[in-house]
């Protein structure tokens, strides 16, 4: 089997998956490096950004590990997941890395700047989050995202706040996949609920070090259950 150059869209799928058939087709055995980004880039007609993304896809269904000044090799012939259901994990971790960006820095700035109002209003946000624990995952995720959205309206930066708000669609619909792949809610239906009421204490007490430190924990915690790692 030979490597092809792609037809346009959707590329990173495409790139994903004709490097998952050389993997599983046996052209590249397990111990095998793949070719570097420029040259995979080169026979498939991309750019390097869709090389890398399609390699960190096949990273997370668990065919190749990079090693730290090495590169990239082939541990496994076969997913250990279907494929679509490891391309999703592959999207929401998109919507991870972007989050935590917005987010984290977020949460800081609300530390140093929530008004009386802002502690009511994510209060009441914790407190709403707690009563979806019997609904379905989009209400709860609905009431995830108003707690998370009064976190960022407290930082009081309208551009912080209008990029939440642009998110927020991709946003709803990657947190609806996380809890469905990852079981969130299975034995626990108000999953994070100590965490969420660490983050609302914290930037009560305007502790920015602590309210940022929980965000980040808890979201690079579920960007590598995502990945596999």
């Amino acid at each position: 089997m030979s490597l092809e150059a792609l037809r346009p869209s959707p590329l990173v799928e495409q790139a994903a998956q004709r490097l998952r058939d050389q993997i599983t087709g046996g052209q590249w055995p397990v111990g095998t490096k793949l070719p570097g980004e420029t040259t995979l880039a080169g026979t498939l007609g991309v750019g390097r950004s869709t090389v890398r993304e399609a390699v960190r896809a096949l990273v997370g269904a668990g065919l190749v590990r990079p090693r730290q000044g090495a590169g990239v090799f082939v541990i496994a012939t076969e997913p250990t997941e279907d494929w679509p259901t490891r391309l999703r994990r592959a999207a929401v971790a998109d919507v991870y890395e972007v989050r935590a960006m917005v987010e984290v820095q977020a949460a800081r700035l609300a530390a140093a700047r929530r008004t009386e109002a802002d502690i009511t209003a994510m209060r009441a946000a914790l407190e709403l989050r707690r009563t979806t624990a019997g609904a379905d995952h989009a209400a709860f995720v609905d009431a995830d995202i108003a707690l998370h959205a009064a976190v960022v309206d407290a930082a009081h930066n309208p551009v912080l706040t209008d990029l939440f708000t642009e998110f927020a669609p991709a946003l709803r619909q990657g947190l609806i996949d996380l809890v469905e792949l990852l079981g969130l809610r299975d034995g626990d239906p108000q999953h994070g609920d100590a965490r969420h009421a660490t983050l609302v204490q914290a930037v009560t007490d305007g502790d920015g070090e602590a309210a940022s430190h929980v965000l980040q924990t808890e979201l690079d915690a579920t960007l590598a259950q995502l990945l596999g790692r």
